[in-house]
């Protein structure tokens, strides 16, 4: 296997694309009418993927040590890339995802230092801290559609800063949920989510609350008139799924229903998505 294909496989391109995708969305939720929209567009792509796959490249660095033991054949613990190797990796990709915030605006440039700063915390010190850990994760999840409409509008619209909200709220009761889920392990390995710390009740009860957080929100976009008609059906979808999905989990958190809420929690997003992307089109 040649070193090209260990570099592309550290950097999981797919991840990669779907992040330039969520500024893209950002973008499209904004109503900017920017001559140089295309251009942003193709800057914003690039900051999203460039970072994520210097997230990437740090993450498998720091993780070295337990992929040996759990996933060996990853491109540093089969000897295919170098440590090292990894960190000039990481380099030359914020260089180009810096390099590509800056020439969009000064406002992109700062986002992109922020969560630069952002998922390199989460990777050396915030994997094992619970639910700061959560919050950092929910922060780089919220983040691109945040950066999407600054690099058309250059400013944070309403309409993107409460789907971004809707997004923290969600994917921070999603990792919460993951928790449960992920109980005996993490208690291995000393990483002190609320479900390791408090229970697997507690931790349904705080999912719960961030997910019923996001279906308060939802409402706020029609009502401020962001958003068409079309909004509404869709978001019906999204806020049913997840007081259902709370319902839930509150009902049974054992490990096997928490990964299917887990799951069925990331539909709902999707619909929620879609439905700000619908509620758009005026």
């Amino acid at each position: 296997m040649s070193k090209i294909s260990g570099y592309f496989r550290l950097m999981r391109p797919l991840n990669c694309v779907m992040m330039g995708f969520a500024v893209i969305v950002g973008a499209s939720l904004s109503h900017s009418s920017s001559t140089s929209l295309h251009l942003n567009l193709v800057c914003g792509f690039m900051t999203g993927f460039a970072l994520t796959a210097a997230s990437m490249a740090i993450n498998d660095y720091y993780d070295r040590k337990i992929d040996a033991v759990n996933e060996p054949n990853r491109p540093i613990p089969s000897g295919l890339i170098k440590p090292k190797e990894a960190l000039a990796l990481a380099f030359v990709v914020t260089a180009v995802g810096f390099a590509a915030a800056y020439l969009t605006n000064i406002v992109c440039f700062v986002i992109a230092i922020i969560a630069w700063v952002v998922f390199v915390t989460y990777t050396a010190v915030g994997k094992r801290s619970g639910l700061p850990g959560n919050f950092l994760v929910s922060i780089c999840v919220a983040i691109p559609f945040i950066y999407g409409s600054c690099a058309v509008a250059g400013a944070v619209e309403l309409n993107v800063l409460i789907f971004a909200s809707m997004a923290f709220m969600s994917n921070t009761g999603r990792e919460i949920t993951k928790g449960i889920l992920d109980v005996q392990g993490d208690k291995a390995k000393n990483i002190q989510t609320l479900a390791v710390r408090y229970g697997e009740r507690t931790a349904a009860i705080a999912a719960t609350i961030f997910f019923l957080s996001a279906v308060l929100l939802s409402p706020i976009p029609r009502l401020l008139n962001l958003v068409s008609l079309w909004f509404i059906p869709l978001v019906i979808i999204t806020d049913f799924g997840l007081a259902a999905s709370s319902f839930l989990l509150l009902k049974d958190y054992s490990r096997e229903n928490a990964r299917k809420i887990k799951n069925t929690v990331l539909l709902w997003f999707i619909v929620g998505l879609l439905a700000f992307i619908v509620g758009a089109v005026r």
